[in-house]
């Protein structure tokens, strides 16, 4: 479980895959802000059960390519080549994509504009966007009015107290597990280039919005979306669901805006899981 670094043009990106090389691949997208180390070890390990699970830091975030705070030289479509860069690095031709939050946005452009290397779809806590889905929360809205102030990038505990913060406000009813939050958090300050860089993902700019073009997606796809996430309510996974044609919704009770915690694995893995399963899912190899 080594570290990798390749290479996408003149981007360094840090890669880490679980399981055995050659079985079908499961490409995870992380979330705006978060490096791959959001995708805990131990939920790898058990998706890489008969797969190849293949994480990422994406952009400005871990041990890939930083750039200055404030102004971030790419655009959503570059993050989009990223993650095919992973996988022509790693001789990948399709792959069982999932995405969480801004991850899932970006898996939902790879399946329309490269439907070829998408083998199924897998979306968690992202939405297709539009003004006429539920709006935030309203203690959510509150709280974006009025910012907290940001941590001490350069200080570790500061760091650690930012994110902690920041899972308790997009929790849903479900218990924060501190102390796994605390742990992800380090492990991703100590791995880091720099961590204020990873606030450049809220400046990306975006190209067209992909909603008009879901219908066009024919990789199976799964959504799944906690039924108390105050960012992008539940309305949003059940739009993906209506829109994506034959996607299924597996509600993930509890849960709010974020990584599915240990408490719905037993839902999300097996889910998961199965819908990878049979057909050339992935297992297609570049030569």
């Amino acid at each position: 479980m080594s570290e990798r670094i390749v290479r996408v043009d003149d981007i360094e990106l840090c890669t880490q895959s679980f399981g055995k090389p050659g079985d079908p691949a499961i490409l995870l997208i992380a979330g705006a802000e978060s490096s791959m180390d959001w995708w805990e070890d131990d939920l790898c390990h058990r998706l890489a059960e008969g797969r190849q699970v293949i994480r990422y830091d994406t952009r400005d975030t871990g041990r890939s390519t930083a750039f200055p705070v404030g102004a971030p030289p790419y655009t959503e479509s570059d993050l989009v080549t990223d993650a095919l860069g992973v996988l022509d690095a790693y001789g990948v031709e399709r792959a069982h994509v999932a995405g969480v939050s801004m991850g899932g946005s970006l898996a939902q452009h790879l399946a329309v504009e490269h439907p070829e290397r998408v083998a199924t779809l897998i979306l968690i806590s992202t939405g297709p966007g539009g003004d006429d889905l539920p709006p935030m929360s309203d203690e959510l809205a509150k709280r974006f009015a009025e910012p907290a102030p940001g941590p001490d990038w350069s200080d570790r505990e500061s760091v650690i107290a930012y994110f902690l913060a920041g899972e308790h406000t997009f929790a849903g009813d479900l218990p924060v597990d501190e102390e796994r939050v605390r742990h992800i958090a380090g492990r991703a300050f100590d791995r880091s280039r720099n961590m204020a860089t990873a606030t450049n993902h809220w400046q990306v700019g975006f190209g067209e919005p992909v909603r008009p073009r879901l219908g066009e997606i024919t990789a199976p796809t799964l959504v799944l979306h906690g039924t108390k996430d105050p960012l992008l309510p539940f309305g949003h996974g059940e739009a993906l669901a209506r829109e994506i044609p034959g996607a299924r919704l597996v509600p993930l009770p509890g849960v709010g805006h974020q990584m599915p915690p240990r408490e719905v694995w037993d839902v999300v893995v097996p889910a998961v899981l199965e819908h990878t399963a049979g057909g050339d899912g992935g297992g297609d190899r570049r030569g």
